[in-house]
């Protein structure tokens, strides 16, 4: 099985004379271990398609299978234990300003009832120093550049080992440089851990870094088979 196998997947804004739909019939399969970039202009569903694959929305119609569990008709307990085995990385990074990047790390590891505080802490340690923050752990966000901010968001993402990462735009904000320090990260992720990643960008710059680049233009995928490298 699939870490992600989407079916027929609808989804639409509103209600009666102002809905609009944003996903029609959307067939996708994302394979262990496997990179694949969805891109497309702005409103075709990408950032959409990513929320309901992450279980951050409800599903309204067709199939939407995610690391063994269909997300259609599930509960809100479904998908939140669905979402603790997801790692999120988003452009903003999403980061707490008053906690240091360890304890940003940390807070990734308080569903896991095995560690304490003190073990969740050197837990987020190692993270940090395999994403290259090693002797920046105690620094908060603002003390931190672009890229080491991401940095710190993708050892986040990593923290509770999760089957799936999704990330939307993690280098928008980001020189070029940086962009691809990160998007090294998660390749060697994807590939020594056998992690599949699902990544929204609109980065021409990173696209090597793809098994498969998904095109997406109002709401329908239009090529999927793009193999790269």
């Amino acid at each position: 099985m699939n870490p992600v196998e989407l079916r027929g997947v609808c989804y639409a804004y509103g209600t009666g004379d102002l809905r609009r739909p944003v996903l029609r019939d959307v067939d996708l399969t994302v394979g262990a271990g496997e990179i694949v970039l969805l891109t497309g202009p702005s409103g075709s569903g990408k950032t959409t398609l990513l929320t309901l694959i992450g279980a951050l929305r409800a599903m309204q119609e067709g199939s939407a299978r995610v690391l063994g569990e269909e997300l259609t008709g599930a509960s809100e307990a479904t998908r939140v234990r669905l979402r603790r085995r997801i790692g999120f990385i988003f452009q903003n990074h999403n980061l707490l300003g008053f906690l240091t990047a360890r304890q940003n790390v940390a807070m990734a590891l308080e569903q896991d009832s095995a560690l304490d505080e003190r073990a969740r802490l050197a837990r987020a340690g190692e993270l940090l120093a395999a994403v290259g923050l090693g002797g920046h752990e105690d620094r908060v966000p603002a003390k931190l550049s672009g890229g080491q901010r991401q940095r710190v968001s993708v050892a986040r993402a990593l923290a509770a080992d999760p089957g799936l990462v999704l990330a939307d735009e993690p280098t928008a904000a980001l020189d070029k440089a940086s962009g691809h320090e990160v998007v090294k990260l998660l390749r060697d992720l994807a590939k020594s851990r056998g992690v599949p990643i699902l990544l929204v960008t609109h980065d021409p710059r990173i696209l090597d870094i793809a098994d498969r680049i998904v095109a997406m233009e109002d709401g329908r995928i239009v090529n999927a088979d793009e193999v790269v490298g």
